[in-house]
């Protein structure tokens, strides 16, 4: 296995990380909570048997269930063996006591006396600044100073300026990205990860295959576009060899639901260096981007200049659950989260067409059109 060097410190991440937000489930698949925990075993133990060191789940996982499976997964003396990583569910926050709680809770649902890596899970414009108020900086500090968690960081869905922000307002081990070659310029993107390095944080990168859709779910014309160039690679194993690539990365957590998708991980990125992706890869990879990109209806790079709505519209989320159902076909999986935005009544139904939101957008889209289009699309029953 590959591994990195986590900043200031001699610890070495194995390149690849296990996420534990997408095991395979049993019955009919519709609820998270209903794992296969059995297979689910095989497949992290397999992945740590050939190297793999850093395992990464979050209070809100499969239901609640996550942690307790992977605390039962990590028995028989693989605990010892990895870092663990979890996320403080920061939307259950209401009051200064609620930090310890959570933490307490999550060391009882892992069975260990100290979280590896702890992150605050989410965090946004909003969360931040709530979560400093009510006092989430002294308790960082108190639990890396009891020893209850050994390194602090932070999982992100924002724009840069807010990244920023929030890299400046302490002194973290690490945070976590969304990153793949459709979001360079996505939330943090390249500018934001190149700025936590350049302030000597680590970066782990979550999404590398974009939930799927860079790998099997690629449309069938981009997999053409593979096919023709005579590459022997599968699309999982140029975007995932993409983001290796990288050498300002740490580690990549890939969210595997299978053991074909565990065994080609691991394969893969024992051989993806940085630097090693060849003029060839780069090139068709170019190209699929290129195509994806012309069915993106929303030019929309998550900056959040058009949030927060005056009526509640949450448009960043919609027009990306918008873009990804008509460039990678995923309606259904969309459709089911832009049901979640309905009923927190945040859909694109509210919309007032006040047009702040195109004033303040610097890619000049025609937000008020795409957000018609999306609900037409989204909000079908």
């Amino acid at each position: 296995m590959q591994y990195r060097k986590l900043a200031n410190s001699d610890v070495q991440l194995s390149v690849l990380g296990f996420g534990c937000m997408r095991f395979p489930l049993t019955g009919d698949g519709d609820d998270p909570a209903i794992v296969d925990e059995e297979e689910a075993r095989k497949m992290v133990r397999y992945s740590i048997d050939r190297g793999v060191n850093y395992i990464d789940t979050a209070y809100a996982y499969h239901g609640g269930e996550s942690e307790r499976i992977v605390s039962e997964i990590l028995e028989d003396g693989y605990r010892e063996k990895v870092y663990l990583a979890t996320k403080l569910p920061t939307w259950k926050i209401e009051k200064e006591e609620d930090f310890n709680q959570y933490l307490e809770e999550q060391l009882e649902n892992l069975k260990t006396d100290c979280i590896d890596f702890y992150l605050l899970h989410a965090l946004n414009q909003n969360s931040w600044p709530k979560l400093k108020e009510l006092g989430v900086i002294p308790f960082l500090e108190e639990a890396l100073n009891k020893g209850k968690i050994e390194y602090a960081g932070f999982s992100f869905h924002d724009g840069l300026d807010t990244f920023k922000k929030i890299i400046d307002d302490f002194p973290w081990d690490f945070c976590q990205i969304q990153y793949n070659y459709m979001n360079e310029n996505f939330q943090a993107g390249t500018q934001g990860l190149n700025y936590a390095r350049g302030k000597d944080i680590s970066v782990i990168v979550m999404e590398p295959l974009l939930g799927g859709q860079l790998g099997d779910k690629l449309p069938q014309e981009a997999q053409e576009i593979i096919n023709r160039s005579g590459l022997k690679k599968t699309p999982a194993e140029l975007a995932l060899r993409w983001v290796c690539n990288n050498p300002n990365i740490t580690c990549i957590l890939s969210g595997m639901s299978t053991m074909e998708q565990v065994k080609e991980n691991v394969e893969v990125v024992n051989h993806a260096l940085p630097g090693s992706l060849a003029k060839e890869e780069k090139e068709v990879i170019e190209k699929v981007r290129d195509y994806l990109n012309t069915r993106i209806k929303a030019n929309c790079t998550a900056c959040g200049y058009c949030m927060p709505c005056p009526s509640g519209v949450n448009i960043r989320g919609i027009l990306q659950f918008y873009n990804n159902a008509v460039a990678f076909g995923t309606e259904e999986q969309s459709r089911r989260f832009y049901g979640m935005m309905i009923e927190l009544e945040k859909d694109a139904s509210l919309c007032i067409e006040c047009g702040e939101c195109e004033n303040a957008c610097p890619q000049g889209i025609e937000i008020i059109n795409h957000l018609k289009e999306a609900h037409k699309l989204l909000g079908k029953k």
